[in-house]
Formats: C-alpha cells, structure tokens, sequence
C-alpha cells in the first residue's frame, strides 16, 4: 500500500502476516516506484517475512522522462534521509537497505549513515557518474569508509558499463564489503524479468545471496 513518510515523499510499504524477520528500505531503479517494485515489496512480505519500505527516488517528478533523470543532479542527502524514514516506518529493530541500479548505489550512500545492519547493492555504481553530482553528493566509496558503515554486499554484472572493472577493484579493497561478479551479467540482470539483460540463473543465485545476507 502506498503510505506518506514524514517528509512528505510517497512510499509503498509491505508487511507481512506476525511479527517481520526483518526490516528493508527498498531503494527503486531510476525508474522509480511502479508496479514492478509494489510486486517486489508484497513478494518480500510474504515470500521473507520482511517489512518492506520503499520510498520514491523522485517524488514530485514521477512523470519526469528517464533520460531527464539520467541527465539531473541528484540530492543524496535528501534520498538517503528517504531511505531513513522508509526504514523507520519499518518499525523493526533490524534493518536493511537493498537497491537495484541508481538505488544500489544509494544502498552504499545509506550503509554509511550508522542506520542500518546490512546493505546489499544490485549492479549500483560505485562512483557517482558526473551528471548526477551536486553539492549533497556522498561518493559511495568514502560512505563505506565511515567507521559506522554496515557490513555490503555487491552484487555485480562483469560486463556491466557502469561498474567498470577499476571500480569493483577499489570497492573490494574495502574492509566488510563483499563483492560477487557474474562474469557473464550486464547491468539489470536480476530485478525485472523482462529486460533483456536478464540472466535468470545468476538472479536467482544473487537473490539466494541476498537473502542469507539479510537475514544473517
């Protein structure tokens, strides 16, 4: 159901039937909040037993064309701030955050603000492309350096464009970061089933390390 955080950014938000195994702030795709991540929060709820928020990467603009997006500043404080509130709404003692894409790479940004146990990437680019840096940017990189950073697990395409080979170097030096390469993978190889660069076995495999992950 969608629900309003306290910044006023719109959310969907799953629970599941008892008491949540855990917590997650689910960071959406630059595609933002649709019905393939409404489908994704009920799924969790039910399939894991996670609470499951999912606050809106661009709210205000949610008609705002995907080649904008790709091509706009972005105000990581505010998304991350986002995330926070989404994992409040929680109201789990336990939780993580988890993105795909854009969102991935604010699953890094948020693992470093000290409120959450666990952060697992999908495909996120480690280092912010220049079009969408501002004066809030958080380098993904120095969000995991912070000494109140949450154990991370990357899960990455070995031929995916936005994680070039330099980067996924410089995020495995980093202590309590676990990277997995798909050698095969392009970029959204896991979270939407009709994309062409859907590899169904490596999702499957990165969604069985991402719940391990998770729920550890």
């Amino acid at each position: 159901m969608r629900v309003t955080l306290p910044s006023g950014t719109p959310a969907e938000f799953a629970r599941p039937d008892g008491d949540p195994v855990v917590g997650l702030a689910l960071a959406a795709d630059i595609g933002g909040l649709r019905p393939l991540f409404d489908d994704l929060c009920a799924r969790l709820a039910h399939e894991r037993r996670w609470a499951v928020c999912a606050p809106e990467p661009f709210p205000g603009r949610e008609r705002v064309p995907v080649e904008e997006r790709l091509s706009s500043p972005l105000d990581d404080e505010q998304l991350v701030a986002a995330l926070c509130e989404a994992a409040d709404r929680t109201g789990c003692a336990h939780v993580a955050v988890l993105g795909f894409c854009m969102g991935g790479s604010l699953a890094f940004k948020a693992a470093g603000s000290g409120r959450f146990d666990r952060a697992v990437a999908f495909y996120g680019m480690i280092r912010t492309p220049a079009p969408w840096r501002s004066p809030t940017t958080i380098e993904p990189l120095d969000a995991l350096r912070r000494p109140e950073t949450c154990p991370a697990l990357a899960l990455l395409g070995g031929r995916d464009t936005w994680t070039p080979p330099a980067d996924v170097d410089a995020l495995r030096a980093l202590p309590g970061v676990e990277v997995v390469v798909y050698p095969e993978a392009e970029h959204g190889f896991v979270h939407d089933a009709t994309r062409p660069a859907h590899r169904a076995g490596d999702a499957a495999d990165a969604w069985s390390r991402a719940y391990a992950f998770v729920e550890g």
